[in-house]
């Protein structure tokens, strides 16, 4: 699994749009591509324990079988080269994704299931996910609801000093060099405005003073990935606060998003924080979500 991109599969027009755009990134990376559908047969069983009649797991296993098939015509439509595996296990889809993840690449999946609510953004299996994932978990977006998943446009990095933002830059240098895409390297350094504290009294801050010493921060944080990979033209952003709004305002034009899961301002313990929360749900475009390293 160690150099495999796992994609959940489960019907739906979002899974599909998952699995295009994990068999091109996995053949622009050389990566293979294991597809998963889980049965879902813990929803057949009864409550002393016994297990539905036979009539209903064939069915099932046959409907899961064909939603595979599906899924690896549509990877090789993408790239028939690809090496696609393929697995139907019996366990709930959340926890079989996260067990996988220890191990993935990275794990892809639609921005909305087969079971979400109307009205969700995000189906409860996405969102579940990118909380507990041990890996990069990608949430497909399109560039608008219904249509199609951008495919130009630079990468675009959230960065706020944090130990996992430093990650998920490291990641977005090297999803940019892959793509022979720019980078954008948006920088907030604070995600709390003055209003939420003081109501409308903002206290007199030395913006300009505040801004040089940040970009030369962002400068320093940059300057050896570029380096690294003097290939990927760099566009560098500061916003003063609240950088989820700066961010999707950036995913209209942008092919990828990365970000890490939470950042300085989370708190210990948070699984997703707010920023990487309202990407998954309304950005315009897919959504890489980094996680902690870990211990960290």
């Amino acid at each position: 699994m160690e150099n495999k991109i796992v994609v959940g599969v489960d019907g739906s027009p979002g899974a599909e749009s998952a699995v295009r755009w994990a068999a091109e990134t996995a053949h622009r990376r050389h990566f293979g591509l294991h597809l998963v559908h889980g049965l879902r047969l813990a929803e057949l069983y009864y409550g002393g324990g016994l297990a539905g009649p036979a009539t209903f797991l064939d069915p099932l296993r046959e409907a899961g079988r064909q939603l595979l098939d599906d899924a690896e015509a549509t990877a090789r439509s993408v790239a028939g080269d690809l090496t696609i595996s393929t697995a139907m296990p019996v366990d709930p889809p959340v926890p079989l994704l996260i067990e996988l993840s220890r191990e993935a690449r990275m794990v892809v999946l639609g921005h909305s299931g087969r079971t979400a609510f109307s009205g969700m953004r995000v189906g409860s299996t996405t969102a579940a996910v990118a909380s507990h994932g041990h890996c990069p978990v990608v949430v497909v977006r399109p560039r608008d609801e219904g249509g199609e998943v951008p495919v130009s446009g630079p990468v675009v990095v959230g960065i706020d000093g944090s130990p996992n933002s430093e990650q998920a830059l490291a990641t977005a240098f090297e999803e940019a060099a892959s793509r022979e895409a720019p980078l954008v390297a948006l920088h907030a350094w604070s995600d709390v405005t003055y209003e939420d504290f003081y109501g409308t009294a903002r206290l007199p801050t030395p913006w300009e003073t505040i801004e040089a010493e940040e970009q030369r921060l962002l400068a320093q944080r940059l300057a050896g990935w570029q380096e690294k990979y003097p290939q990927v033209e760099v566009r560098r952003e500061l916003v003063r606060d609240q950088p989820r709004h700066a961010l999707l305002d950036l995913s209209a034009e942008a092919r990828l998003l990365v970000v890490g899961s939470r950042g300085r301002g989370g708190f210990t313990g948070l699984l997703l924080g707010s920023t990487s929360q309202a990407l998954i749900q309304h950005a315009r475009c897919p959504v890489l979500v980094v996680r902690p390293e870990k211990g960290k």
